[in-house]
């Protein structure tokens, strides 16, 4: 059960807008497949309303009404009414299940909070709601009150309840810990249904999660991304490739959906995820130690049941100081380059360079490196800036003069812009469009890094992606102690990638 929409939304700063969490739950339930999502905490505004009454009757025409759960409290039937309202057909009803809990927080004795747990069940089940019901802090009720944790069970095991959700909620539990109560759980109560739900404070969750599986849990919660009050969750991708390959259990869930969904949360929770993240995380399925790419150079003897293919992605090598002439070759295998053994060695001693440099080296910039190393058997760059000039002035727009050179013929212009890289691109464009009559690539986005262990006299690294006129993207990076200049030198980058792609020389069409 993935509870994204709902824990995952209690992650300090993140509130999806009513579209977004029909986006999300969308491709939850249709394409990733998981089997049920949690979607909102009832009573929480009327925004939250229209979102579950969206999701709602989404899962319905999908024909999986009973696939989305709403955390309910016991309130006198208000949180059941609302719930109902929304089009909702399963409550997941909020207890107390630690002796703690019950008489601090409620000022209760056990038996008249399971008085009133009662009424709320037999009230939802008149609207014809289902009934599953957390046992909230059930980790430290076993702790330390594991007789009233029995007791509530033992009070509430005959009035319907679906699923009995057992949560880890301060994340306390190791995973010995966790297999022995839940040992203690299925073995007590065999008939029951038990789900467990972790979080992450000790960085346990998905340890516990395994834990549980093996010890009788028939359902584990999840958040995409691992989102979720404080440290988080347990994250949907991590839980779906340890049950997979440590447990051999099979799930619906559709792997090679997982980093899409990833990347979609990532974008409305403006939560970044990090780059070591498992399965998801830029770098996960990146080698960088040279020795690594020529072991999978003979027999891919650094490669695990985690195969990027498995989740819509690919094995990379990267390019740096500790590259290696492994990783190099590699990289050279997939741009088609093929280089003797002294070109490779030269070339490998430059990267080596940049990355002591801290400069961050990506396939799309290996080509220029080859072409510089080797300027006595590369081609010429058809395209070459000859000089620019860029203008800030007080209260007046950024002006830029430009002068290129393209197969030899050389074209000036000038224009103002809302910055001065913007002045340089419009005064490139009017050279392109206007006195060439080329299509010119959409800007589609542009970030500025300083590398890592930077300090204030660090280079820049500028990264643009390109939309070219089939849909397709090109991406380019430069360094430069100026970010201008870097952005100048990606964009001069992408100009003579782009450039073996028009069918006729500068020359050829001014003739015409």
């Amino acid at each position: 059960m993935d509870s994204t929409l709902r824990d995952g939304e209690q992650t300090n700063g993140v509130s999806f807008l009513p579209h977004e969490k029909l986006s999300i739950a969308r491709m939850l339930l249709r394409d990733v497949k998981v089997d049920r999502i949690e979607v909102a905490s009832a009573r929480v505004s009327e925004g939250e309303k229209d979102a579950v009454k969206m999701v709602c009757r989404y899962a319905n025409q999908l024909g999986k009404a009973e696939a989305v759960e709403v955390l309910g409290f016991v309130d006198g039937n208000k949180s059941v009414d609302w719930i109902a309202d929304c089009g909702g057909k399963v409550i997941n009803l909020l207890s107390k299940g630690s002796h703690r809990h019950c008489i601090h927080q409620l000022a209760k004795t056990p038996d008249e909070h399971i008085a009133d747990i009662k009424r709320t069940i037999a009230y939802a089940h008149e609207k014809g709601i289902q009934v599953n019901l957390y046992l909230e802090d059930w980790s430290n009720g076993m702790k330390n009150s594991p007789e009233y944790v029995y007791h509530i069970i033992d009070s509430l095991r005959g009035e319907g309840i679906i699923r009995f959700m057992l949560p880890d909620t301060l994340g306390v539990l190791t995973p010995e810990q966790t297999g022995a109560f839940f040992k203690d759980m299925t073995t007590r109560f065999p008939e029951l249904h038990f789900d467990f739900h972790s979080h992450n404070d000790y960085d346990l969750a998905v340890g516990n999660s395994l834990a549980a599986v093996m010890n009788g849990a028939k359902g584990i919660h999840c958040t995409v991304n691992g989102l979720g009050e404080r440290c988080g969750n347990a994250p949907l991708a991590s839980l779906q490739a340890v049950l997979h390959d440590q447990c051999g259990i099979s799930t619906n869930i559709q792997e090679d959906m997982l980093n899409e969904i990833s990347h979609l949360v990532e974008g409305y929770s403006g939560i970044a995820i990090a780059a070591n993240q498992p399965i998801v995380g830029d770098n996960v399925f990146t080698q960088v130690a040279g020795v690594h790419a020529d072991g999978d150079n003979k027999h891919n003897l650094y490669c695990n049941a985690l195969a990027p293919e498995r989740f819509g992605r690919k094995r990379e090598y990267a390019l740096g100081k500790n590259s290696g002439k492994a990783n190099i070759e590699r990289n050279l295998q997939e741009l088609g380059l093929e280089l003797t053994a002294e070109q490779t060695k030269r070339v490998t001693q430059r990267i080596t360079e940049l990355g002591d440099r801290k400069a961050i080296v990506t396939q799309d910039d290996l080509p220029f490196i080859v072409a510089d190393v080797l300027k006595h058997s590369a081609p010429e760059d058809r395209i070459r800036l000859k000089g620019y000039m860029v203008s800030l002035s007080y209260g007046l727009k950024p002006h830029a003069c430009i002068k290129i050179e393209i197969d030899g013929m050389r074209f000036e212009a000038d224009a103002t812009g809302d910055g001065q890289y913007d002045a340089f691109m419009k005064a490139l464009r009017h050279i392109y469009k206007e006195v060439l009559g080329r299509t010119f690539p959409m800007l589609e986005n542009y970030t500025v890094s300083i590398p890592p262990g930077g300090r204030t006299d660090a280079l820049v690294q500028t990264q643009i992606t390109w939309r070219m006129k089939d849909g397709k993207t090109l991406r380019t990076r430069a360094l430069d102690a100026d970010q201008t200049e870097a952005a100048i030198k990606a964009t001069i980058k992408m100009l003579n990638q782009i450039e073996d792609g028009f069918p006729k020389t500068v020359s050829e069409i001014m003739a015409e």
